[in-house]
């Protein structure tokens, strides 16, 4: 997404965003490391609240001792998903191809 956020924008999006289950120190600390200002927003979802409510969870309290998300993007539009790609179909490039349909 970083590498391919002028290209999103020109298809057509607003805004190009991160989320993660973590903290929004951590958040904002990748998001430096990876320079992502003006490219990409990285969000926090420290509860777990919107991945729980996409049901996006993945339990990784084995190996990370937490629950994490799952790999996915979504196209959304007013408010409405209209693509939801995961694993694999949640590149970047997929997401363009569906941005320019």
């Amino acid at each position: 997404y970083l590498e391919m956020s002028e290209e999103l924008k020109a298809a057509g999006a607003e805004v190009v965003v991160c989320v993660s289950v973590n903290d929004p120190f951590v958040m904002a600390a990748w998001g430096k490391q990876k320079e992502a200002e003006g490219k990409v927003r990285m969000l926090a979802d420290t509860k777990c609240q919107l991945t729980k409510a996409l049901d996006m969870e993945l339990d990784a309290t084995e190996k990370l001792g937490s629950i994490r998300s799952k790999r996915y993007a979504m196209l959304i539009d007013d408010g409405k998903i209209i693509k939801l790609g995961m694993d694999d179909g949640a590149f970047a490039p997929a997401m363009l191809e569906a941005l320019k349909r």
